[in-house]
């Protein structure tokens, strides 16, 4: 039987809100101002009790001031500030976070004109919509994407401003467990804050042992029958699947646990919410960003050491997991952690090298901290020595950048009477794994410059105490406060696996012959001057640029962008100077073009770009002015030595040519530039010329062997990162293993043997290898393995692929048909596919598709409101839109077409509007229950029933009052059909002819039984 997401996954989630302190509104109660969807009653109750003699006009006052500011296009950030903000009128009381006022309700409308939508589940603190929860039944088409795609439709809307700026989260679930690893997931429940496009889904895993039973109030059978006869669904209160799936454990309910519960709530208001700026292509482009779980439980384990006397500790997050935002985040934390015990921190984040410090001075420039960058011994000593704290006069959060080489023996805070033992300075130390060796002054000076200050040593890779001889980190940084590794950042979407791509073997061969001459020429040389002769630069970059457009050319995509990491300073001006000498820089400049070859750009003829990042090449703003452009895809190419290899973050970043071996725990730092999410790639991809020397693979070996030393079985957590050439060949053998009973020649052939295929699954199953399939492809031709290729057919398989797919859409369109009563599915399918059509217009005729496109999604949005599908006036509109397509192709038409065929669809609108707003207010009639608003027409319909609405009215409310109260105390009564239709015959003939003195006779008082019956047996099938 058909399941639905209500009674799967929305109600379940209600009643499990409930018991966490929610309050449930009932839909007929929901009492709010339309223009921000603010429950003002309960908005004005709640700041009368956290402030305490306010009056009502300076609450009136207020919420006009907070509706102005959810009108600006700021992504909710001033109000925001207003939500959070410690003095004034409180909005929230974050000191007794009890003391707000907590509701749940459903099918909240957020309307502006004839736009609106309408979330799932809406949570209100203190009156105000900041929370929403969108659910779907698990396996539903397209998963949880489908809502993350609606969210991103809705929002980019400017009518539904005001209600995205005042949300906070959004959670989005179909119940099902996570798929991890995967680039566009599917399944699970996940967890979002406020974007105008571009959606970010995060995992959240729960790491704490909650106390449920503190946290969970007990089962209230009265307020489960008021949500399951608030949502017309009583039938399902008894049923085995219901019980099981309002159970605490469920995925769509542990997700609201770990972040509804209202501790955590209050966490996450307070503290998780950052707005970051970052300027792109000249434009400050503002995101707002979330904590991520391991950010999160970080944070709580910094809690806990503190409130136990410990002072200093390792965290141990890999690259790309966010450090430096968690170390922002922490100010915002910490700050509060002190100043209830009236003492004020002052921060530092220490870094060993200056473009660490530039990198970490502009991440937290753009979240809004002001940043004190200490750019002299002589500033640091003065800064130390202050007994103030905050620097700036607005009184905003700071942070100080600090080189660790700054401190010297003198930075030593004041010990006498003058120093203000109120003042706690924290240490954020980053990249705690190297350079921090005790032998040398600046880290002594560190550790002595202030005893009393926490110290939190911040690292993505292991701490090896074997990199540098009687160096132990822990011993100086302390235990590990939180780790978070390889796999889970893989599994939770934030990093990509690698793939580690050797030179191919006429390359090697050549550099063979090149380092043979040099050597006849001028004997032994030094490695590195090898390396940067011509004729060594020459042949690499040849191949680095042929592969780099090559490997764009694979992928269809001219965005991806490189970085070489040269064995030398001397080598990447080798490097450099040869593409400036063959890409059309000389002859740009022949041209008077270029005023200063000295900036280090290089661009060729197939419109390729270079930069030349050295710490003795350009200035600093020079530099700092050529990464922004490789963010921004303006540079497609940085030759680098030492700098960017830690610290950089550009997802364009997709290829690493690594020159040089880099060794311990700078070589995770350096591969893991490529393992940024970016759109749908799932690799990562380096290039390995250091192999020339065989070095790679031994210094690779002796990594690991340190990190298992170290790390003991932990070292299971890094068997995720790389796809080895073992794992490649093991796939090819077992796609062809399990394609063995398919025929891969004859295309006809193989359709005939799916369509024979009727289970989902394992129609999926072959889909899936056929789709890992094409993605083996790429990676066999950019690892060189051309032998392979001709193993098997991929082009066939690509074909085999569609056929597949086209099998399984052809299942789902069947399910469509068959678990719905009318066309609803088939109607949105068709509608949706049309809309796809519109790609091949100019510039003015895409302003007229977008406003039929726009037209089109109202119309079938409209007739999908509609909840009687069966109403005569219904169906006439619907066939007329039908005529519509069958009259000509939308996605074919000229302009003039497409302005009659806006105002044939105005027209359909309006009408299919007006049905809905009669049939809204008879559904009002009965409670917002649909099954008896549909009975009512009909009766009103049968012309051998002459009565009056108010009387039908009266004798369907009583039918359905005792009915709705039968089933809730007989849990056995729908499953005797023939028992409920007796009991229905004689409750109509009561009700209609007793009470109402409805004359009928017995075939009609039989008809309405039917009636009647059929909706809750129809309903009662769809929900079991």
């Amino acid at each position: 039987m058909a399941f639905n997401e209500d009674s799967r996954v929305k109600i379940p989630a209600l009643l499990h809100l409930v018991r966490l302190g929610y309050t449930y509104i009932p839909r007929k109660h929901q009492d709010r101002l339309e223009e921000t969807n603010i429950f003002k009653d309960i908005f004005y109750q709640s700041l009368l009790k956290i402030n305490g003699g306010i009056s009502i006009d300076d609450s009136k006052r207020l919420l006009d001031e907070l509706t102005l500011k959810l009108d600006f296009d700021d992504l909710g950030r001033e109000f925001y500030k207003s939500l959070t903000a410690t003095s004034g009128i409180k909005l929230i009381d974050f000191e007794n976070f009890e003391n707000n006022n907590f509701h749940v309700t459903t099918e909240l409308t957020c309307k502006n004109g004839e736009e609106e939508f309408r979330p799932d589940v809406t949570i209100l603190v203190n009156g105000m919509p900041l929370v929403f929860i969108e659910v779907k039944k698990p396996n539903n088409k397209d998963g949880v994407l489908a809502e993350r795609k609606r969210i991103n439709d809705r929002y980019k809307n400017k009518k539904f401003k005001r209600f995205a700026n005042i949300t906070q989260m959004m959670l989005f679930s179909n119940n099902m467990p996570y798929e991890d690893g995967v680039i566009e997931p599917l399944q699970g429940a996940y967890y979002a804050t406020l974007a105008y496009a571009d959606l970010h889904f995060n995992y959240f895993r729960e790491e704490e042992n909650l106390n449920l039973t503190a946290l969970l109030a007990p089962e209230n059978d009265e307020v489960e029958n008021l949500v399951l006869k608030d949502n017309n669904i009583i039938a399902i209160k008894h049923s085995p699947e219901f019980i099981i799936n309002k159970h605490y454990n469920t995925p769509t309910n542990t997700l609201l646990t770990s972040l509804l519960s209202k501790d955590r709530l209050a966490f996450i208001l307070k503290y998780a919410i950052a707005y970051v700026d970052e300027e792109v292509k000249g434009k400050i482009v503002t995101q707002k960003h979330i904590m991520r779980y391991p950010q999160m439980f970080a944070t709580k384990a910094i809690e806990q050491k503190l409130n136990e006397g410990i002072k200093r500790g390792i965290i141990w997050h890999t690259q790309g997991s966010g450090k430096t935002a968690l170390a922002y985040y922490n100010v915002k934390f910490l700050t509060d952690y002190y100043q209830k015990r009236n003492i004020i921190p002052k921060f530092y984040f220490i870094v060993d090298r200056i473009d660490l410090a530039n990198q970490a001075s502009t991440e937290f420039g753009n979240r809004g901290l002001v940043v004190n960058r200490v750019n002299s011994r002589a500033e640091f000593l003065t800064d130390i020595k202050k007994v103030s704290v905050v620097h700036n006069s607005s009184g905003d959060r700071e942070i100080a950048v600090v080189n660790i080489q700054k401190f010297t023996e003198e930075t030593v805070v004041v010990k006498d009477l003058a120093y203000d033992i109120n003042i706690q300075r924290i240490y954020f130390i980053d990249e705690a794994h190297r350079g921090y060796n005790p032998k040398g002054s600046a880290l002594v000076n560190l550790l002595r410059s202030d005893e009393s200050a926490i110290k939190i040593a911040l690292t993505g890779t292991p701490l090896l105490r074997e990199v540098a001889k009687d160096f132990d980190s822990k011993a100086l940084f302390g235990d590990y406060i939180h780790k978070y590794y390889y796999n889970m950042s893989i599994a939770d979407g934030y990093t990509l696996r690698l793939i580690r791509e050797g030179i191919d073997a006429t390359y090697k061969m050549q550099m063979k012959e090149v380092l043979e001459q040099i050597q006849l020429l001028q004997g032994d040389i030094d490695k590195s001057e090898v390396f940067a002769h011509q004729k060594f630069v020459k042949p690499m970059l040849d191949y680095i640029v042929n592969d780099l457009i090559q490997f764009r050319k694979t992928e269809s995509d001219n965005s991806l962008g490189a970085m070489v990491v040269c064995d030398t300073s001397k080598q990447a001006k080798g490097l450099f100077a040869y593409f400036e000498e063959l890409y059309g820089v000389q002859e740009v400049q022949s041209l008077g073009l270029v005023a200063e070859p000295s900036k280090a750009y290089g661009k060729n003829k197939k419109d390729l770009r270079g930069a030349l990042i050295l710490h003795d090449v350009n200035s600093k703003d020079d530099r700092k002015e050529q990464v922004k452009q490789f963010k921004a895809g303006e540079v497609d190419i940085l030759f680098v030595y030492n700098m960017l290899l830690t610290g950089f973050d550009a997802k364009r970043l997709k290829k690493l040519y690594l020159a040089r071996v880099v060794k311990d725990h700078n070589l995770l730092q350096t591969l893991t530039r490529v393992n940024r999410p970016y759109k749908k790639y799932k690799y990562g991809y380096v290039v390995d010329f250091a192999d020339i020397s065989s070095a790679f693979r031994e210094t690779n070996d002796n990594y690991f062997k340190e990190l298992q030393d170290e790390l003991g079985n932990e070292m299971t957590n890094y068997t995720n990162l790389f796809k080895s050439q073992e794992e490649i060949d093991a796939e090819i053998l077992e796609i062809k293993e399990k394609l063995f009973h398919f025929d891969m020649v004859n295309a006809e052939v193989f359709s005939q043997q799916v369509s024979d295929i009727k289970e989902k699954k394992d129609l999926l199953e072959l889909i899936n290898l056929l789709a890992n399939a094409k993605e083996l492809k790429n990676i066999i031709r950019l690892k060189g393995l051309d032998e392979q290729l001709d193993k098997l057919d991929f082009f066939k398989l690509n074909q085999l692929l569609n056929l597949a797919q086209a099998q399984l859409d052809k299942l789902n369109l069947i399910d469509n048909i068959n678990n719905e009563t009318d066309t609803t599915n088939l109607l949105n399918s068709a509608l949706e596919d049309v809309i796809f059509l519109f790609t091949k217009v100019s510039e003015e005729e895409l302003i007229l598709a977008d406003q039929l496109r726009g037209q089109l999604k109202r119309t079938r949005e409209a007739l999908l409101f509609n909840f009687d599908q069966k109403d005569p006036a219904f169906i006439s509109l619907r066939e007329e839109l039908e005529r519509i397509f069958k009259k000509k192709n939308l996605g074919e038409v000229d302009q003039e077409d497409m302005r009659d065929n806006i105002l044939l669809l105005k027209s359909i609108y309006d009408r299919v509007t007006e049905l809905n707003r009669k049939n809204n207010l008879l559904k009002a009639k009965y409670e917002q229950d649909e099954k008896y608003a549909r009975l009512h027409k009909r009766l009103v319909e049968n012309s051998g029933i002459n009565a009056k609405e108010i009387q039908l009215h009266q004798a369907l409310m009583n039918v359905k009052q005792q009915t709705d109260d039968q089933l809730l105390n007989n849990r056995n009564i729908m499953d005797n059909e023939a028992f409920f239709n007796r009991y229905l015959l004689n409750l109509v003939a009561t009700e209609f002819v007793k009470k109402q003195n409805i004359k009928l006779d017995f075939n009609t008082t039989k008809t309405i039984n039917t009636m009647i019956a059929g909706e809750y047996l129809q309903q009662y099938n769809n929900y079991i």
